[in-house]
């Protein structure tokens, strides 16, 4: 049988006029479909499958006694779990009409911290992270993906956050596609740079000027996203970057700057799900406990991986690699005998030409 993924209703109503009869294969994910209801009477729903959606009184039970699949609408959810695409900054924040708390992100993570162990809570989280899952990949294919990771407690006005900004600029211009953890420091600086991409690198710096009005999510996470709206305002751009945040990280706020925003609740998931996406290599600024997780998570895919899936892990900072958090030594002792491309550089000046050769 035939799979057909359906998640718009432009794209259900072509199947129709094309002259479909059965709607055996189908996946039909979060449409509207409260117009159509003749349609769905006159198909043969056996063998489809519909993912939330919305139905006019009568068509989900009648779908389901002539053979579909339907699941059901979960109740009192601040979010939608069968959503067909990834989400947007803008989203996430409302446009950030309000302050921070009244914003979709900080509902969700208040949703999710009030009602652990249900098995609603569950049931919807996990049919969420699918739907997030299902996007992601159809957003990743073909793209040439590099992972920056980094520390999240980096401030807009330092050297490092600029250092990352340049970074992820160069990599966007290089045609890479900059996948981050998604959340403030290192990881909003690579997007940054990767947003500004179609701009000249001296953009960089005036929007810079912009953000250190409010150099950290602390103490108010509303001035800090302020600021980074403001800076989209200034200066519009269409490039492509990704950003897989998490709930179970809530109280640090998603960065603005990501043209998709994977977001998952469950952080397992979510670390080795952009780690996979960075099929290009993925490079590591200094960082704490997260980023030296992130550095051993990928370094042993890479250990058992087939040579012709392993890709280039790159150390940025000699000294703090070797000496503050010297876990260099074990990497590369690691990766001695193996098919692991493995590299500690300087400075992120150093990091196109192995990536991007």
């Amino acid at each position: 049988m035939r799979t057909v993924e359906i998640e718009s209703l432009p794209e259900f109503d072509a199947r129709v006029a094309a002259g479909a009869t059965s709607m055996s294969g189908w996946r039909v994910q979060d449409v509207d479909l409260r117009g159509r209801s003749d349609v769905l009477r006159r198909l043969d729903p056996r063998g489809a499958l519909f993912l939330g959606g919305t139905f006019a009184a009568g068509d989900e039970d009648g779908l389901r006694d002539r053979g579909a699949l339907v699941f059901p609408t979960l109740p009192d959810l601040p979010f939608d779990p069968y959503r067909a695409g990834l989400y947007s900054p803008g989203e996430l924040y409302n446009g950030l009409q309000a302050s921070y708390d009244e914003t979709a992100d900080a509902r969700v993570y208040a949703w999710s911290r009030s009602r652990d162990g249900d098995l609603v809570r569950t049931l919807a989280t996990t049919l969420h992270d699918h739907a997030v899952d299902d996007a992601l990949a159809e957003l990743v294919r073909g793209r040439r993906c590099v992972g920056v990771m980094g520390g999240h407690d980096l401030a807009r006005d330092s050297t490092g956050y600029r250092d990352a900004a340049v970074l992820g600029h160069a990599l966007a211009g290089a045609g890479l596609t900059v996948a981050t953890g998604g959340g403030p420091g290192a990881m909003e600086a690579a997007n940054l740079g990767a947003y500004l991409s179609p701009y000249d690198l001296g953009v960089i710096d005036e929007a810079l000027a912009v953000l250190a009005a409010a150099p950290s999510f602390r103490p108010s996470v509303d001035a800090w996203a302020r600021t980074a709206f403001e800076v989209r305002k200034r200066w519009p751009s269409e490039a492509v970057s990704l950003g897989v945040p998490t709930w179970f990280y809530g109280h640090e706020p998603p960065n603005a700057f990501p043209s998709h925003v994977a977001k998952y609740f469950a952080n397992a998931i979510r670390e080795d799900v952009l780690l996979h996406c960075s099929n290009a290599g993925t490079v590591f600024l200094p960082g704490r406990g997260g980023t030296v997780q992130e550095v051993f998570q990928d370094a042993c895919e890479n250990y058992y991986a087939d040579p012709a899936g392993s890709a280039p892990m790159v150390l940025v900072g000699r000294s703090f690699w070797t000496t503050d958090l010297p876990a260099w030594p074990l990497l590369s002792a690691l990766a001695a005998g193996r098919p692991m491309s493995v590299h500690l550089v300087d400075s992120p000046d150093d990091v196109l030409p192995v990536v991007a050769p």
